[in-house]
């Protein structure tokens, strides 16, 4: 399996480029930023407060995410 990540500051166009890279190789193009946020919110919306541990980690292990891959994307 090969693993690519990139860095950089927000609004640089990692994803942009992530996502035509990965289509030119034909790899899979996993949207971490995208999980990440789905995490925060629904933590958010919960009433979770995200600087606090406590709060958080017991959230984190009892959540599923299920990543889709459509035509579309994901």
């Amino acid at each position: 399996m090969i693993s690519v990540a990139l860095d950089g500051p927000a609004g640089a166009g990692k994803s942009t480029i992530a996502r035509e890279v990965a289509r030119r190789l034909g790899f899979l193009h996993v949207d971490t930023g995208a999980l990440y946020r789905a995490i925060g919110l629904d933590g958010l919306r919960r009433g979770e407060d995200p600087a606090d541990p406590a709060q958080v980690l017991p959230y984190l292990e009892s959540t599923c995410i299920t990543l889709e891959f459509t035509p579309q994307g994901q």
